[in-house]
């Protein structure tokens, strides 16, 4: 168990060492821009389906693993605050990555209110510097 423990304490010291180094941040245009295309702030939606559109301009976009300058790909952050900057975007059901390029997804929500953001990370999930992020929407499921 004391050599399980000293590994660990190791390898987290490793981690922590190169984290900086290996998670540094892309750079993003300052004129860049992430937004939501539908649905606008306040749409009603029935039955809980339905098309997400991102849009972004500024940057391209290119899948998650690719890393060219100025591209990234969209994350959607729903019913939560934006992540840490300086991490990796987590993948659950509050932060959905859309890694293939996407710029439309079929999402469906329960019923009731939702508020949806879209933050653009790197070719690791990791947001951009600065951080290019939509405004905070809200949706109502019925």
């Amino acid at each position: 168990m004391v050599n399980a423990m000293k590994t660990w304490v190791l390898a987290s010291a490793f981690m922590i060492a190169v984290a900086p180094a290996t998670l540094a941040a892309e750079p993003s245009p300052p004129d860049a821009r992430l937004y939501i295309v539908w649905p606008k702030d306040g749409t009603v939606i029935k039955g809980g389906k339905f098309w997400l559109r991102m849009g972004l301009k500024g940057m391209g976009v290119a899948p998650a693993g690719v890393k060219f300058a100025g591209t990234g790909h969209h994350h959607v952050i729903i019913d939560s605050d934006l992540p840490p900057m300086d991490e990796p975007i987590p993948n659950d059901e509050n932060h959905l990555h859309f890694g293939k390029g996407q710029t439309e997804a079929r999402i469906e929500l329960p019923k009731g209110q939702h508020t949806l953001q879209l933050l653009l990370g790197d070719a690791e999930h990791i947001p951009h510097a600065p951080p290019l992020s939509s405004g905070k929407i809200t949706i109502v499921v019925k």
